[in-house]
């Protein structure tokens, strides 16, 4: 056992505890007002330099030694709103809320990184991101829209997440696309509606909805080139409250996924035309909203190949993955890499069986996971430093 794993084993117990804290106490979006008082607690604790407030409730931790290069490591604090079925002795004591992505596990490897770091002090200066709000609500852009990187410089930012499927102690890099874009719509059809048994007096939105859908995966299909990632999925429908009755409304929902910018305009600018024209078309009217959420996750060449070095040198060749495809889920970490150059990680949790599958009410992060994180943070941190000062 080498130093650092003597450190991260002395600690470990300690590193444990607060996992379970977290878990016990998850919080959603922009209400992590606990959590981010916990992390500033331990941070300033280390002997930090601490910011609060930035996006409402994150925290951002400086560690400063010298003139040196300057690398930023972001974790996740928010839970979801599930109500957890786990059973654990620290299961959630907030009903309706639970840490069900591993947010609470992201957290701690980063505290613990800090710590290890504080007491090491390589050379450099080392900014610990802790943002609020991954889920749905782009905590990430907020961040960078309230200046995150003006009022803490960096010359590389880094992320990484749990990855069930994949082996504990394991790691994934890519250079490239690593998470798609994600956008969400809403078409609202305006029929008339009628007596279920004379629909000739009516117009019915839900026929004219099913039309509608099967158009939208035709652009999929036949608009998109087969080797471009394209995802359209109608999530919600909304019509209805009798047996005997067509409605005058119909309102569909869903999100959608891609990785080229020329593919996502192409989406949006055909769903739009199908929705308007198809509803004309059977006499009826769309009103369509297409919203952007968060772009592609992409990683830059060079902090994709840092990372990669370092992973090797914490688990072993064998154990890091670079070629498992991209996922068409969404990160908005993402934000972050369109302002500086950076690279995000999967790290192994494990089998999903045991509960292991994301946004589950069954979802435990994995405590073996922990020491890995950490030593591959640490790591980081120190090399991509030695990496840039060369």
């Amino acid at each position: 056992m080498d130093d650092l794993d003597k450190r991260i084993n002395d600690i470990l117990a300690d590193v444990v505890a607060w996992r379970h804290d977290l878990h016990a106490h998850p919080e959603l979006g922009f209400e992590e007002k606990r959590t981010a008082a916990f992390i500033a607690e331990h941070l300033t604790s280390f002997g930090l330099e601490v910011h609060t407030g930035l996006a409402g409730t994150g925290v951002v931790g400086v560690l400063r030694n010298g003139n040196g290069p300057a690398i930023g490591m972001r974790a996740d604090i928010d839970a979801l709103p599930i109500l957890e079925a786990t059973g654990l002795p620290y299961a959630s004591k907030n009903p309706g809320r639970m840490h069900a992505c591993g947010h609470d596990g992201h957290t701690t490897m980063l505290l613990a990184a800090a710590r290890i770091l504080a007491e090491r002090k390589p050379r450099g200066t080392f900014v610990f991101i802790f943002q609020p709000a991954e889920e749905n609500q782009g905590g990430g852009r907020v961040m960078v829209e309230e200046g995150l990187f003006s009022r803490f410089p960096v010359d590389a930012v880094y992320g990484a997440h749990n990855w069930p499927g994949l082996a504990c102690g394991q790691f994934a890099v890519h250079a490239g696309p690593v998470m798609a874009a994600f956008d969400t719509f809403e078409a609202i059809i305006e029929g008339r509606g009628s007596h279920g048994a004379m629909p000739h007096q009516g117009v019915d939105p839900i026929t004219i909805s099913a039309q509608l859908q099967t158009a939208w995966q035709a652009i999929v299909s036949r608009s998109i080139s087969p080797t471009d990632p394209a995802v359209i999925s109608v999530t919600q429908i909304h019509a209805g409250d009798t047996w005997n009755v067509i409605p005058d409304k119909l309102v569909l929902r869903g999100t959608v996924r891609s990785f080229d910018p020329k593919v996502r305009d192409l989406l949006e600018t055909k769903m739009a035309q199908r929705a308007e024209r198809i509803c004309a078309a059977f006499d009826a009217v769309c009103h369509f909203t297409y919203t952007r959420r968060y772009p592609a996750t992409i990683n830059s060449a060079a902090e994709a190949q840092t990372a990669q070095r370092v992973a090797t040198l914490a688990a072993g060749h064998e154990r890091v993955v670079t070629d498992r495809a991209p996922s068409m889920a969404a990160e908005d970490f993402a934000f972050m890499l369109e302002q500086k150059p950076g690279a995000y990680i999967w790290m192994g949790n494990g089998s999903e069986d045991g509960g292991r599958n994301l946004h589950s009410p069954h979802y435990d992060f994995n405590d073996e996971v922990l020491p890995h994180g950490i030593r591959y943070w640490v790591m980081l941190a120190q090399s991509a430093c030695d990496q840039m000062a060369t």
